[in-house]
């Protein structure tokens, strides 16, 4: 029986989705949780690997188990068994040929930005604090030229493997919500570091130190080194995937 999970999880004290060397893992102990529960060793196959530090309140995956399982069972003992910082949202049955990273059409992700002069101690888990204020409206000018099919070399982290860097960006946009500035962005997939890198170019332009305008040029020039910083990890939310 093909079995699909969504999840959420809390990033901060995990080395990302992907089983390696050198600290926990989402995948890992998914993987660990599962054996226990099945008796047996499990492989988990996720919609898309999140970096180290990156939430998640969307995350889809699959496992195969064997027929006639307990999926609300499952899922309790899946919740029993893994750290407080994860929760599995839901498990149902899926279809034998049912993916969760091949099938995935759509990835929506959110950036959070905490723009006050001080910090907050409740927010320094999940979100970039910028202290200088931000001209959004400069911010919000700059996401029209990122939108549609485009070659995202300048947003490319180093080490990236992906066969070509052409995405397509359906939507994104900038909102505020419970006082952070909130971007939002919906695409097929995305490049390695492609969202933080975006983000940390657009900071750039709220704070005045480059023009929204430039943007389209940016994007012809394919130079990563070109683009504004990398924001840190801890503001990014993968929130939903879509299959239709």
């Amino acid at each position: 029986m093909n079995v699909r999970l969504t999840l959420e999880y809390d990033g901060t004290d995990y080395r990302g989705w992907q089983i390696q060397p050198g600290g926990p893992t989402i995948q890992g102990i998914l993987e660990e949780a599962l054996a226990v529960l099945l008796k047996q060793p499990a492989r988990i196959l996720g919609s898309g690997r999140t970096d180290a530090g990156v939430h998640a309140r969307g995350q889809v995956a699959n496992f195969a188990c064997p027929d006639g399982r307990d999926l609300t069972r499952i899922q309790r003992g899946l919740n029993a068994l893994t750290p407080d910082d994860m929760t599995i949202r839901a498990v149902e049955a899926a279809s034998p040929s049912f993916d969760a990273r091949r099938d995935a059409r759509r990835r929506v992700y959110e950036y959070r930005l905490w723009n006050h002069p001080w910090r907050s101690v409740f927010n320094d888990r999940y979100s970039w604090h910028v202290r200088r204020p931000l001209r959004v409206d400069a911010m919000r000018e700059a996401l029209a030229a990122l939108e549609g099919e485009h070659d995202f070399s300048c947003f490319r982290a180093a080490g990236c493997g992906a066969a070509t860097a052409v995405r397509r960006i359906y939507h994104n946009e900038l909102f505020l919500w419970e006082d952070h500035w909130v971007y939002r962005v919906e695409a097929t997939g995305y490049l390695r570091h492609m969202v933080r890198n975006i983000v940390g170019t657009l900071v750039q332009i709220g704070l005045g130190e480059r023009d929204a305008g430039g943007l389209p040029a940016l994007i012809d020039s394919r130079d990563r080194t070109q683009a504004g910083p990398t924001a840190p990890a801890r503001g990014l939310f993968l929130v939903e995937v879509c299959y239709e």
